[in-house]
C-alpha cells in the first residue's frame, strides 16, 4: 500500500507541471482580420480593414486570467475600397505608415466573465503612442481539429478608441457643425488561433 501511494504521488508530481502548463497559440493571419468603422460627415459610416494580423496567445487552461496576448497589425494594408482615401489614411495626416508601420497590442490583465467571454486589458500602441484599452472578447468554448489535424480556437474582440488619444488628429469642421471624420473608431478583430506544435 505504501509503495502504491509513493508511486501515485510520484506520478502526480510528474504530471502536475504538464497539467498546469500554459499552451501556446499563434494567430493565423490567413483566417484573422481587423476591421474598423468611423463616422463620415456625421451622417454615414466608413468601414475598412487593416493588413495582416500576427501574434501569440499563451493560454492557461487552469487559470485563464494568467493567459497573455501579444498581437501586431500591418497598417500599410489598410483598405476602405477607395484608393485615394486609403493613401490619405496612410499619410502623416492619419496613420503615418512610413514611420509607424504597425499597430501593436500587449495584454496586461485578463478577466473571465463567463465560459466564453473575457475582458482583456492591454496597451495599444499606434503612431508611437501607447494607451490602455479594453477588448471585449467572445471565444469558442472549446478547441477543435481542422481537416489537417491542427487544433484551432477562435473568437471576436471588440473595442472603441478615440483616435485623438493616439495623435490621429486630422479632420475639418463643417459649416453646419460637426466634423468630416469622427473621433470614435469602432474596432472588431475576428481571430483564429492555431496551437503551436
Amino acid at each position: 500500500m505504501v509503495r502504491f501511494l509513493r508511486s501515485t504521488a510520484l506520478l502526480a508530481l510528474f504530471l502536475a507541471p504538464t497539467l498546469a502548463a500554459a499552451s501556446t497559440w499563434q494567430i493565423d493571419p490567413a483566417h484573422t482580420s481587423a476591421q474598423f468603422a468611423v463616422k463620415h460627415l456625421m451622417v454615414s459610416t466608413v468601414r475598412g480593414t487593416m493588413g495582416k494580423v500576427t501574434g501569440t496567445v499563451t493560454f492557461d487552461e487552469t487559470d485563464p486570467t494568467k493567459s497573455t496576448v501579444a498581437a501586431s497589425i500591418d497598417v500599410a494594408g489598410i483598405d476602405t475600397r477607395e484608393p485615394k482615401r486609403d493613401e490619405h489614411l496612410r499619410s502623416p495626416d492619419f496613420l503615418d505608415v512610413a514611420k509607424y508601420p504597425t499597430i501593436t497590442f500587449a495584454s496586461t490583465k485578463i478577466e473571465q466573465i463567463s465560459k466564453d467571454r473575457f475582458k482583456v486589458t492591454g496597451d495599444l500602441t499606434m503612431r508611437g503612442v501607447k494607451k490602455p484599452v479594453i477588448l471585449e472578447v467572445q471565444g469558442t468554448p472549446a478547441p477543435m481539429k481542422d481537416p489537417f489535424g491542427n487544433t484551432k480556437l477562435g473568437g471576436t474582440a471588440t473595442t472603441t478608441i478615440n483616435r485623438q488619444d493616439f495623435g490621429v488628429a486630422w479632420s475639418k469642421k463643417l459649416d453646419a457643425g460637426g466634423v468630416v471624420v469622427g473621433d470614435d473608431v469602432d474596432i472588431t478583430i475576428d481571430i483564429e488561433l492555431i496551437q503551436a506544435k
